[in-house]
């Protein structure tokens, strides 16, 4: 008698087939990602190797060739020009961030858990902030921020993100908050707090993954923004978007400096996405769960 049953070799083989087909299918996927990284991180390897070739060899030509010569001084004469920008980009950045993250967790928390008559009213008012242009009200802004006296400096400019930020950090955290446990919300009743003490106490301690989402989201945001920090803001109160964009020769295009000066403008938020990215998406898919 054989020791295998009937049957079983056809099975065997069909398994082996099965495991061929799945490491090819395998390698494929691995060869299209990688292709893929690659054509994604080509801007970057240009950006890099002009950054360090001296001025005359930073030419459209050889923009794809690595330097025969390496040179900081496209790097040194690019944080010159643009460290006063950084400096206000994060005094900017920073304040306006965490004020539209933790007033938007007051209205999810309130929208979430103290229902009230017109809540789902309000909160669609609220969606409605984050289709708004900027271009919509850029003029009557200028116009109402002139009439306060309040031009020139950092501070309408971090009034302008704080507001605009406060709709989508709003639905982050009531998409949040929608998933705490109701007996939590009880329970804080209970024991007498109210909504104030509910939310400092009971809330505001499990939110670090939704306060993740949004501190990125709206850092990168303002970070990143031109617009406002044109209009709303003086030569001495200009972020590093502003003043990368005035790094240009008028004649002689300096592309060694252009090139250093946009690594630098974007390193920090590229930063805070590799320290931060596991929390930003662990916490993006909490609040879209629990939503």
């Amino acid at each position: 008698m054989s020791g295998t049953a009937p049957g079983a070799d056809r099975v065997i083989a069909a398994g082996g087939r099965a495991a061929g087909t799945t490491r090819r299918g395998q390698a494929v996927k691995f060869a299209v990602l990688l292709a893929l990284a690659v054509l994604f991180l080509l801007p970057m390897y240009v950006l890099l190797v002009t950054g360090f070739k001296p001025f005359a060899e930073a030419t459209a030509g050889r923009a794809w060739l690595p330097p025969q010569q390496w040179s900081l001084q496209g790097w040194a004469a690019a944080w010159e020009a643009l460290a006063p920008g950084l400096w206000n980009s994060v005094q900017m950045v920073v304040p306006s961030a965490i004020l539209s993250a933790l007033l938007g967790s007051m209205n999810g928390f309130v929208l979430a858990r103290w229902r009230f008559p017109g809540a789902d009213t309000v909160f669609t008012l609220f969606l409605f902030g984050m289709f708004i242009p900027y271009q919509a009200v850029m003029i009557p802004l200028q116009q109402m921020l002139v009439s306060a006296g309040l031009m020139g400096g950092l501070f309408p400019l971090i009034l302008a993100h704080t507001v605009y930020g406060i709709p989508i950090c709003t639905l982050i955290f009531r998409n949040y908050y929608a998933g705490i446990p109701q007996t939590l919300i009880e329970a804080a009743r209970v024991d007498g707090a109210g909504m104030l003490g509910t939310y400092a106490r009971v809330v505001l301690p499990v939110s670090a993954p939704a306060f993740a989402v949004t501190l990125i989201w709206q850092a990168t945001s303002a970070w990143n923004d031109f617009l406002f920090a044109v209009f709303l803001t003086g030569p001495n109160s200009w972020p590093v978007t502003v003043q990368l964009n005035n790094v240009a020769g008028s004649m002689v295009v300096p592309y060694n400096q252009q090139m250093a000066a946009a690594v630098l403008a974007s390193l920090p938020t590229l930063v805070v996405y590799l320290v931060l990215g596991r929390y930003f998406m662990r916490g993006l898919m909490a609040g879209a769960l629990k939503g």
